[in-house]
């Protein structure tokens, strides 16, 4: 799709590409919050939770782009149309993404059409999903004793001229996380198992990370598709596969059922209270 500029104009604002981290809204940047105060069009994604999203000005313009598997509310095309025409006529537009824009989020994607289109823009990086979501469920991606190294895939397992590399995934010394990959864990837990990965590797499923819902399901690779299959497994959801995943136990601080719920006595959401407190400071 060739995206359409207004000839002899010029944008009247800039782009702000935002990453709302992983759910809970006190893992926003400072950046991002400010940015976020001022903007006057937002085009957010289906994973920033209600709480960042209760942070958007009332008068400012919101639209949902959001992707979630087989439920695609807007093709990529059209969103990167609708960044540039809304930057031809509003003064600060925000992409507001969850996690990272530039892990899994198509951030280069987009403004590489805002390039095209002569578009200023500026990118706050956020929290990714795999770093948020192994803090808040006690797993470290990294350990002198059980990991030396991280990888991060996305588990479509659809794009048939890139192949998945099973056997550089399922290094035992490294731990793998994978992003979108609920639909597909039969494949991943095969592909892992056929490369030599050994069934008895530990996994873990984190649902709603970071949030007052996050649901942690630990088992086996031999078990995942299993795990992922769980009814009581909400999205979005994380797998971390490797040995790592033993430390979860010991290591989990997080207890989402102690988390407060989104109104306290004073009546305030979580959001208020984040807005309250940045004023004070």
């Amino acid at each position: 799709m060739e995206v359409l500029s207004l000839p002899g104009q010029a944008a009247k604002g800039k782009v702000w590409l935002v990453g709302a981290g992983p759910g809970d809204v006190e893992l926003l940047t400072l950046k991002a919050w400010r940015i976020l105060k001022n903007a006057d069009a937002v085009l957010y994604d289906a994973l920033v939770s209600q709480d960042i999203l209760d942070l958007i000005p009332k008068d400012a313009e919101k639209i949902a782009v959001g992707k979630r598997a087989n439920k695609h509310s807007a093709a990529q095309d059209d969103i990167n149309q609708l960044l540039v025409t809304k930057a031809y006529t509003r003064k600060n537009v925000v992409r507001l993404k969850g996690g990272d824009p530039f892990i899994f989020g198509r951030g280069g994607e987009e403004l590489q059409t805002l390039v095209e289109a002569g578009v200023e823009f500026e990118v706050v990086p956020g929290i990714t999903a795999a770093s948020g979501t192994s803090a808040y469920a006690g797993i470290p991606l990294t350990h002198r004793d059980y990991a030396q190294g991280v990888t991060f895939i996305t588990g479509h397992c659809q794009l048939a001229s890139r192949p998945m590399d099973w056997q550089g995934y399922a290094n035992a010394n490294n731990t793998l996380v994978v992003y979108m990959g609920i639909l597909n864990a039969g494949i991943i837990r095969q592909g892992l198992l056929n490369a030599g990965r050994s069934s008895d590797t530990p996994v873990a499923i984190v649902s709603k990370a970071t949030t007052k819902e996050q649901r942690r399901f630990i088992g086996r690779l031999g078990e995942l598709e299993q795990l992922a299959a769980d009814p009581e497994l909400h999205m979005p959801a994380l797998m971390i596969i490797g040995e790592v995943v033993a430390l979860s136990d010991t290591l989990h601080w997080f207890k989402s059922e102690s988390v407060e719920n989104a109104h306290d006595n004073d009546g305030l959401t979580q959001s208020d209270r984040v807005l309250a407190a940045a004023s004070i400071n």
